[in-house]
């Protein structure tokens, strides 16, 4: 059996951004449902990518999310809130993979890859980074594990 990569920290991010848990992600279980955990990740990626400090996207162009892979680790429990880390792990032609992980009280709950896709607002095909772009997002690389 393989074995699996140790668990992230809120450290190994450059991007950390907060979300507040609802009492309506809950489910009968009395925890947050599965489903909520990948709206915590779009807060994560949304909060990296259209930070207006970073001027993405760029005019004419938007984001599509190609691809998400979830791992979950631990359940989250009402109240609260949660941190969402973000990093880059991958700049391709056109799109950006991601790590990701969702964390509560400090602890993992969640790590996640994500695939996105810059996408011209009026083809809506791919459309390549600019070198400028490509420069900021290898600033967002972090530390990782």
């Amino acid at each position: 059996m393989p074995a699996h990569p140790p668990l992230p920290h809120p450290a190994d991010f450059p991007s950390l951004a907060t979300d507040t848990i609802r009492y309506g992600d809950t489910d009968r279980q009395g925890h947050v449902n599965n489903a909520v955990f990948t709206t915590f990740l779009e807060t994560g990626r949304v909060h990296l990518l259209f930070d207006p400090a970073n001027r993405l996207p760029r005019p004419n162009t938007s984001f599509v999310l190609a691809r998400l892979e979830v791992d979950y680790v631990a359940e989250i429990h009402w109240p609260g809130t949660v941190q969402i880390g973000s990093r880059v792990l991958e700049i391709g032609r056109s799109s950006a993979r991601f790590a990701q992980a969702i964390f509560q009280d400090g602890a993992c709950t969640a790590r996640a890859e994500t695939v996105v896709v810059l996408v011209d607002n009026l083809t809506h095909k791919s459309t390549p980074w600019t070198d400028a772009e490509r420069t900021l997002m290898e600033g967002w690389r972090g530390t990782g594990r």
